[in-house]
């Protein structure tokens, strides 16, 4: 994936996120709907989320210290994790909060609170400011799923989530689709409670809007934990630099090979591999360098190589 698609679908969300942020805080305060603020809270969460997605990529581009001979292609992995735990808290946790907070409330009262969203002149406002909300959050989605689409193939869009090396617009398609359900949810609970005069409709979409935050929070950081941990190279790029290393003059198989991603776009590749046992040290020097470059043509990413020569044994 482009670091340039993964930048565009960052920005985009953040410039969406914020605008809607705003117009939520407002309705919030005009009518006092639990569903507003609780979308209010969601989108500060998701533009705080973007700003830290755009300091993990553009931190992970430092170069390798004495400290960090690898580099810090990590730091987006620890980003996007990060981001994980703010949906979670900030987003989830809070729209769960708030949810509990009203009903209590509404309960305490017999279902009418003092100030409460029906007695409010404003009460038309969230419709229209969730609506605005739905429409531009469905432009940052639909930037977001063209720039997947660039770069997926033919995986569907549930298996590029879960395969991808990329944190980023995994990140921003889980978020968006987030978004898109908490606006129905939110919708549809002040729109309920307008038509039925039941805020138990706001405070119902409240806790959908939590619940959803934290589904998609866990399902973040699940898939997140395992790049921090550190995976392999796909299926398909191990294939092309296995048969890189046995195309190489001088090699005659490869015994074992392991890889690993040090980063989105950096692959660490070690392997041992048999070379003739009657070559001299110089011959088995040329295979080993040609076979390096061999695996850096194959696959680009694959920037730190180690090959251990040995002497095929049956």
């Amino acid at each position: 994936m482009s670091t340039e698609g993964s930048t565009k679908a960052v920005v985009a969300a953040l410039l969406a996120n914020t605008g809607i942020a705003i117009t939520k805080f407002l309705a919030f305060l005009l009518t006092g709907a639990s569903s507003m603020l609780a979308e209010a809270i969601h989108s500060v969460a998701d533009s705080g989320n973007q700003g830290l997605l755009l300091l993990g990529g553009r931190r992970a581009h430092r170069r390798p210290t004495d400290e960090h001979p690898f580099g810090y292609g990590r730091e987006r992995y620890i980003y996007a994790f990060i981001v994980s735990i703010v949906l979670f808290s900030v987003g989830g946790l809070f729209a769960l909060y708030e949810a509990y907070h009203k009903g209590h409330e509404l309960h305490a009262a017999h279902g009418h609170p003092e100030d409460s969203l029906l007695d409010s002149r404003w009460a038309w406002v969230p419709i229209v400011v969730l609506v605005v909300a739905i429409v531009m959050e469905a432009l940052s989605f639909r930037t977001a799923l063209r720039e997947a689409a660039r770069v997926k193939g033919d995986a569907t869009y549930v298996e590029f989530v879960r395969r991808a090396k990329e944190p980023e617009l995994p990140v921003i398609l889980l978020e968006d689709f987030a978004a898109l359900c908490g606006l129905v949810f939110a919708l549809l609970g002040v729109g309920l409670s307008l038509m039925t005069r039941n805020l138990w409709f706001d405070v119902i979409g409240t806790g959908l809007i939590g619940l959803l935050l934290v589904a998609v929070a866990i399902t973040l950081g699940i898939e997140t934990k395992s790049l921090l941990i550190g995976e392999s190279a796909s299926a398909a790029v191990v294939r092309r630099i296995a048969e890189a290393l046995t195309g190489t003059a001088g090699i005659d198989r490869v015994i074992h090979l392991k890889t690993l991603h040090l980063g989105p776009d950096e692959l660490l590749v070690a392997a041992k591999v048999a070379v003739p046992a009657a070559g001299s040290a110089l011959e088995v020097a040329r295979a080993i360098d040609a076979a390096e470059a061999s695996v850096r043509a194959a696959e680009p990413i694959a920037r730190l190589i180690y090959l251990e020569p040995d002497i095929a044994r049956t």
